[in-house]
């Protein structure tokens, strides 16, 4: 038993089938990414389907969380996400269709007795396979009226075999695969059988998804088998691991992806960063969603786990930050800046916001930063000092923010420029370094010992309302 990664490439259709029990977590929007990627790259479809046959633990909460997980991703699907439950009378008529071919049976076993043979295989040291002594019963031995649940008839001998695009050629020998359980004893599909059918029905031909689904891929290949349906082309992707290599934890960065929008990072700096985690074009790091769509292939993909490392997404984040507009930034950052400020901005905020943009954005390396960056802007007067601006701000340089004042009140051009002349002659004059000049202007104007270059402070501020700043600090 076998499967071949060669299909028609023209009508690629992928699929992201996230289970609704929690939030969307990195890895599973890494996977999303990669399957969407993919069937962009050939012009294909990318389904999204709700795996929420565990009615227990779905929650409408989870799917709306997945949902607006990828849409903040701008990664859109193609046509309505699919409810796996609502599918169930069709997995229960592939169950019916693999009796009659004689791929299944009915296993009346109970619970006393499964769990007998898993104690004496457990004593005797070997595999948990639970061989059904109903598997070759037919239906003048079946106890009438006793509950039973349908299983798949796997084979006994040989081996199954996955031509996987990420992990070569994969092998287990069938001995080692139980039959599987496909209809539970309340007529209810598994989830085993419900996802090949599903994945069938919705005539999807590459399943990208992380490795932990490799065992399942074996299993479920059978059932296609005996089905007589195309098999799909495999392509398992290592998991995403921390720094010290052990699998991702919170602490490492397994959040939902609704954590680093709060953490101010942007869409397209994530997906940058999920893109080379695990996949990579030679030595390039920064590829745009336009070049990534270009580029991708399942032969990019390495076989080794990929390590995650918020230091480097801080560090595709600040790029795309300073490649940005600084309108979109304004609108970005906005949320975060009326959260800091605990009031709405006002047009002239916006109109303050947007003309500083262009200096703070290069700074930043997330919106959080760039909203704490660009509270100065709006603090009212007399500014509270932070604890390095406090010490700046000594006798001497108190001093020197007096005589400062007189060389820029003469200013009528309050401009970047006209201030940076002002401010080099009065430092000339008076025999200073200009950072004795600049570091108190700083702490001064806004209640920090870091900001954009101060000429642009300046600028932004306005005259009145920079010495004015100045003035308060003179007085203290």
């Amino acid at each position: 038993m076998g499967s071949g990664p060669h299909v028609n490439k023209t009508n690629v259709v992928t699929r992201f089938a996230p289970s609704p029990t929690g939030f969307l977590h990195i890895g599973g929007a890494r996977t999303a990414l990669f399957n969407w990627l993919f069937a962009r790259h050939h012009g294909g479809q990318f389904l999204l389907r709700i795996e929420d046959t565990d009615r227990s633990r779905s929650t409408d909460q989870a799917v709306a969380a997945i949902l607006d997980g990828l849409k903040w991703l701008e990664l859109d699907w193609d046509g309505e996400a699919i409810s796996q439950a609502s599918c169930a009378d069709r997995h229960r008529e592939i169950a019916q269709a693999l009796l009659e071919k004689g791929h299944a049976y009915r296993c009346f076993a109970t619970q006393e007795e499964l769990q007998a043979a898993r104690e004496q295989a457990r004593a005797e040291g070997r595999p948990l396979r639970f061989a059904s002594p109903w598997r070759d019963s037919t239906a003048v031995d079946h106890p009438e009226g006793r509950p039973f649940v349908i299983r798949f008839k796997a084979p006994l001998s040989g081996e199954t075999v996955i031509e996987d695009h990420v992990q070569g050629l994969v092998r287990v020998p069938n001995q080692e695969l139980d039959d599987m359980v496909l209809l539970r004893s309340d007529g209810s599909p598994t989830y085993m059988l419900s996802v090949v059918v599903d994945d069938h029905d919705m005539g999807v031909t590459h399943i990208i998804r992380g490795d932990d689904h490799l065992t399942n891929a074996f299993r479920q290949i059978q059932i296609i088998h005996a089905m007589d349906w195309t098999a799909p082309v495999y392509a398992h992707i290592p998991l995403i691991h921390g720094p010290d290599g052990k699998k991702l934890s919170k602490r490492h960065g397994a959040l939902g992806i609704d954590a680093y929008q709060e953490m101010g990072y942007l869409p397209q700096a994530l997906r940058n960063y999920l893109l080379r985690l695990g996949w990579g074009h030679g030595d390039t790091e920064l590829i745009s969603t336009e070049d990534a769509i270009e580029l991708f292939s399942l032969e990019g993909i390495g076989k080794g786990a990929a390590c995650f490392d918020f230091k480097k997404l801080a560090s595709f984040n600040g790029h795309y930050i300073r490649q940005s507009s600084p309108a979109r930034l304004c609108e970005q950052v906005r949320p975060f800046l009326e959260k800091d400020l605990n009031r709405g901005l006002l047009a002239d905020d916006l109109t303050l916001l947007s003309k500083a943009m262009p200096g703070l954005q290069e700074r930043a390396k997330t919106l959080l930063e760039l909203s704490e960056s660009a509270l100065f802007l709006f603090k009212e007067r007399p500014l509270l000092m932070n604890e390095p601006a406090e010490k700046i701000l000594n006798d001497e340089a108190r001093s020197i923010l007096a005589s400062s004042i007189n060389a820029l009140e003469p200013i009528k051009d309050w401009s970047a420029s006209s201030i940076e002349q002002a401010l080099q002659a009065f430092a000339e004059a008076h025999e200073l370094k200009f950072g004795k000049v600049a570091q108190p202007l700083r702490a001064a104007l806004t209640g920090s010992n870091v900001s954009p270059g101060i000429y642009d402070v300046l600028e932004v501020l306005g005259r009145d309302e920079s010495l004015g700043r100045l003035r308060d600090q003179t007085k203290a």
